[in-house]
């Protein structure tokens, strides 16, 4: 079976690498979704630039990011308009991209200034594992010449990922092993210029799931 084919004018509006040109060249049934064991194996190498998503929701994703840069003028104001609700400040940091009013300068010190959702777009995972993704509204510091986070700023993400997520899993059964978080370097981010860092759970409640995105 030959892999799956997208427009020119797609090509044109997405920034291609070649990860996502071998991806594209498979069918979802040659694709394999990554399980629970190769994602900690994948955070923990922080090997994260071979997370991609399964050959269809690529190509969903690209006409996705055309039609929404068509509409929106960029993904970044599709997300704070219609996902977070959030009205940028009128003043743009060029380098970082929007800049919000916050309570806390803190990342995730106050939970007005951030908001946990479902990935709209998540890699290609296995179904037992739940994508979701906290936005934050105050930036979080990192290395200046890699982009990767600082061990300050390490610290802080697994500070509130214990507080906000497995101490709510420590009433259900089986919580050991139930959370990972990783956050994307600059150069591998889709969607750039809104802080945000990405947390898996693995045979998540949905009662919980409602209740950590709820808005």
């Amino acid at each position: 079976m030959a892999g799956l084919s997208i427009s020119r004018k797609d090509v044109l509006a997405f920034e291609f690498n070649e990860s996502d040109r071998e991806v594209l060249a498979q069918t979802d049934e040659d694709f394999h979704l990554q399980t629970w064991e190769d994602l900690k194996l994948i955070i923990s190498e922080n090997n994260l630039a071979v997370l991609k998503r399964k050959p269809s929701d690529l190509i969903r994703y690209i006409e996705w990011t055309r039609e929404t840069n068509a509409s929106h003028g960029s993904i970044s104001n599709f997300i704070c308009k219609r996902r977070l609700h959030w009205k940028p400040l009128k003043i743009l940091d060029v380098e970082s991209g929007p800049v919000f009013a916050y309570n806390d300068a803190t990342p995730f010190a106050d939970k007005n200034d951030y908001k946990i959702l479902r990935n709209d777009w998540p890699y290609g995972i296995t179904p037992d594992v739940t994508h979701l993704v906290v936005w934050l509204k105050t930036p979080i510091p990192v290395d200046t010449h890699t982009g990767d986070l600082t061990p300050q700023s390490r610290r802080l993400i697994q500070d509130f990922v214990e507080r906000s997520l497995q101490r709510r899993l420590a009433g259900d059964s089986n919580t050991e092993d139930r959370v990972q978080w990783f956050k994307n370097w600059t150069g591998l981010q889709s969607v750039r210029g809104l802080e945000h860092v990405h947390i898996l759970v693995r045979n998540a409640p949905e009662h919980l799931l409602a209740e950590w995105t709820e808005n």
